[in-house]
């Protein structure tokens, strides 16, 4: 399989949500080349990005788990090559 590199974005609203998410990221350690956490109070969410490196199948199987669990928002960019 071809490896590609992307940028994954996850906003979390609800905070109850935040251990799945942890154990989901955990799951996926293996593709996570980097990752920032920023929690922004005033608005009352958290902001993670990644930079993933994997092929298309395990970016998009990380990103359908996210995208699954209640009170968090998913979006991906992913390199064509």
């Amino acid at each position: 399989m071809e490896k590609r590199t992307g940028i994954v974005g996850i906003v979390i609203e609800d905070f109850s949500s935040v251990e799945r998410v942890n154990t989901i990221l955990h799951e996926y350690r293996e593709l996570v080349v980097a990752r920032m956490g920023v929690p922004y109070k005033e608005r009352g969410i958290s902001v993670i990005a990644l930079i993933v490196d994997g092929s298309n199948d395990e970016i998009s199987a990380l990103t359908g788990k996210l995208g699954r669990i209640n009170g968090i928002s998913v979006k991906s960019m992913i390199t064509k090559k």
